[in-house]
Formats: structure tokens, sequence, C-alpha cells
């Protein structure tokens, strides 16, 4: 079960990259949809840190019990 978060972890920074890649793609074209890409990006990157401090810290919960 601990390994499947750490999947979802780096499911967030596969994410980001493919929303990195259309923000790049898009740039010429339609400079709206790559700012709300590049949005999407961030929220990613964020979320990464986030469940990665979350799961360190139920970690070290389970480790003191």
């Amino acid at each position: 079960m601990k390994k499947l978060y750490k999947y979802f972890e780096y499911a967030y920074l596969f994410i980001a990259a493919l929303f990195t890649y259309e923000a790049i793609t898009s740039w010429s074209t339609d400079r709206s949809h790559a700012y709300l890409c590049f949005a999407f990006v961030a929220v990613a990157i964020f979320m990464f840190f986030f469940k990665r401090n979350f799961r360190r810290k139920m970690e070290e919960r389970n480790k003191d019990q």
C-alpha cells in the first residue's frame, strides 16, 4: 500500500510534464489555453509536494506506534 502512494506522488509529476508539453505546444496559437495549462502544472507540482509530505508524516506516525 505504501508503494502505491509513492506511485501516485510521481503521477502528479507525470501530469505536470504532460501539461507543460501541452502549454509549450499551444503557446503560439492560444495563449489563454497555455496559461491554463501552466496553472495546472503549478497545481500538480504543489500536489506532489503536499502528498509526499503527508505520506512521510504518516510513515513517521506509524513508526512511533
